[in-house]
């Protein structure tokens, strides 16, 4: 992928992964090194839905935590908007693969807490919330606790609680995966009308191709780890407004998905010898 452009008017990415490496050492072994990320290169423009799609234990996550700052590449930088990242995306909301409510606050109190410590008053930062929780469904429910939720309820009060921040760049980690179809392309949907409506940069992860493919305006293939890096892109040029269910069934979605698997398949099955390996 070539570099971002620096032409007069062009708009630089929303986030630019710049030749990214990243290697851990064994705590047990400090001599041991494993490289999970290497030689990335990944633009994705504002407004833009990015899905990642690759093997299990790839490196699909390591990239995401570069991304909101949480990890520091060993070699190679990121840039948020033509600025180098440093520390904390504080432009960039993410919503987790696993629980993040905290138990003992309502859902309101959930969904408000980020805006609260931006330091917004408690009255304004509680109407924001209940206008949020009525954007995701779940008006009349800010007063319940996370253990009197069901699960796809809680993942709507953890979407309200990433997008009420009105991030620049929303990454979401497998947001999804603990659900159930129906539940799931419910909450696919949700979010499908959520980010048309303002177009934010989005970065996707994913281990489900149908789901990348019936969200995204591009699908990034990774290679099996270790070293995992880009080895396809695909534009996925289906119209929209989507429904994941109802575009599935669009011949150029089945067309998507044989490309695109024809390049993922055998790196699902490395991943799938290297883990037998380790068992």
């Amino acid at each position: 992928m070539p570099a971002p452009s620096n032409a007069a008017g062009a708009a630089a990415p929303a986030l630019f992964f710049d030749d990214i490496r990243c290697t851990f050492v064994s705590k047990d072994d400090r001599s041991q090194r494993y490289t999970a990320v290497a030689d990335t290169r990944l633009a994705i423009a504002p407004g833009e839905f990015v899905s990642v799609v690759g093997p299990t234990g790839c490196g699909k996550s390591t990239l995401l935590n570069v991304a909101a700052g949480l990890l520091e590449p060993s070699s190679g930088k990121v840039t948020v908007f033509g600025e180098p990242l440093k520390g904390i995306n504080r432009r960039a909301g993410y919503m987790f693969q696993a629980e993040a409510l905290m138990p003992w606050r309502s859902a309101l109190d959930n969904v408000v807490a980020g805006l609260q410590f931006r330091g917004m008053a408690d009255g304004e930062a509680r109407a924001l919330g209940e206008e949020w929780l009525a954007r995701v469904g779940l008006a009349g429910f800010g007063d319940r606790y996370p253990h009197q939720l069901s699960g796809g309820m809680r993942k709507r009060v953890a979407l309200a609680q990433t997008l009420v921040l009105d991030p620049d760049i929303i990454l979401m980690d497998e947001p999804f995966s603990a659900l159930d179809i129906q539940t799931r392309q419910l909450m696919e949907n949700e979010v499908l009308d959520l980010w048309s409506a303002k177009k934010k940069a989005v970065l996707f992860i994913t281990h489900d191709l149908d789901e990348a493919i019936a969200m995204s305006d591009r699908v990034v293939v990774l290679s099996a780890g270790p070293g995992t890096h880009p080895i396809g892109e695909f534009t996925i040029d289906l119209p929209r407004p989507r429904d994941v269910a109802e575009i599935r069934s669009h011949p150029r979605f089945v067309e998507l998905h044989a490309q695109i698997w024809g390049v993922l398949r055998e790196e699902v099955l490395k991943g799938y010898q290297q883990q037998k390996k380790k068992v």
